[in-house]
């Protein structure tokens, strides 16, 4: 069965950073694309980033210079380092592995629920002022 598991999440001061990782299982992770969303209630679900195989990389204007996407594939993991937060950023973050590689970057159902994509069960991620 496929398996995205995320973990990191936590509460944190504005300014502070997080480190978010997802393990993946049950595909092959090297043709895949990986990516996080987020979703905070009442919004509609986001895309944050994305990262290739080969390590090219995509970040939302709301998340550029302070967020940073990478991945290992001998761990079959994929990271996201999150600096410099703000209350904005509050949100339950998803893992997503994506066969094709090509991304919307809102998602009207919800994160979760578009059969295109493999996801995580999600994350919560709290940042105070």
């Amino acid at each position: 069965e496929v398996q995205l598991v995320e973990s990191g999440g936590g509460s944190v001061q504005a300014g502070g950073s997080l480190r978010l990782s997802c393990t993946a299982s049950g595909f092959t992770f090297d043709d895949f694309a990986m990516g996080w969303y987020r979703q905070a209630p009442g919004n509609e679900c986001e895309l944050v980033s994305h990262i290739t195989s080969d390590g090219s990389s995509y970040y939302a204007d709301t998340v550029k210079g302070r967020f940073t996407v990478s991945r290992d594939n001998a761990k079959n993991t994929v990271y996201l380092q999150m600096n410099s937060l703000k209350p904005q950023d509050t949100a339950v973050y998803y893992c997503t592995a994506n066969p094709r590689g090509l991304w919307s970057v809102v998602i009207g159902r919800g994160c979760g629920n578009y059969g295109g994509y493999y996801w995580g069960k999600g994350i919560l991620v709290t940042i105070s002022s």
